[in-house]
């Protein structure tokens, strides 16, 4: 495990799209089928990490919460399942039953979503508006695995109810910390956004 910072790519950026298998209902599903009305969250996880374990069941709630508002979640996996088979997509699917997700698991086999976000490590959270621009990229909260703050969503929680009551979102935001995405050999991103 190498703990990762995210990138932080830069705000206003325009959201890449994308269409990836969902791993519980096989469909393929875009960004224009998923994004909320009022915004979307899209996080880069997986199954195996200990800052995702650490934060799944909290995250999980708290997206059925802001999906009731106007803003859905959309996960996507991109980790080499060759080398780290815990994050297969048959595992992604169980996973999403076991914790009742609300929100579709979107599986990047050849991790050029991952590269065209600039994605880094998981969890890796980023808010878009309506307009699928980037407003908010960076950590959930201030818990870690072994810290003694409780997970709580504060951050991505302040930048969607901003968001919700068209308030400017503070660009005073903290990248997130996770392992990092689990490059196929050869696959590894560039230090510069693509």
């Amino acid at each position: 495990m190498a703990l990762t910072e995210s990138k932080m790519l830069p705000l206003g950026t325009k959201a890449p799209e994308f269409s990836l298998p969902n791993v519980v209902n096989g469909n393929t599903e875009s960004l224009d089928q998923l994004k909320g009305e009022n915004g979307s969250v899209i996080v880069f996880m997986c199954n195996h990490c200990p800052y995702v374990v650490y934060l799944i069941d909290h995250f999980v709630s708290f997206a059925k919460e802001y999906q009731k508002k106007g803003i859905n979640t959309i996960a996507i996996s991109s980790n080499d399942i060759e080398n780290y088979p815990a994050d297969n997509p048959k595992l992604m699917r169980e996973l999403a039953l076991e914790k009742d997700f609300s929100f579709s698991y979107l599986y990047d086999e050849d991790q050029s979503i991952a590269k065209s976000y600039d994605a880094a490590c998981t969890p890796d959270f980023f808010v878009l508006d309506a307009k699928d621009s980037l407003v908010y990229r960076g950590r959930y909260d201030r818990s870690r695995p072994g810290n003694p703050v409780s997970t709580n969503g504060e951050d991505l929680q302040q930048a969607l109810d901003s968001m919700l009551k068209k308030h400017p979102i503070s660009d005073k935001q903290y990248p997130s910390i996770g392992c990092n995405i689990k490059w196929k050999a050869g696959n590894e991103p560039t230090d510069f956004f693509i």
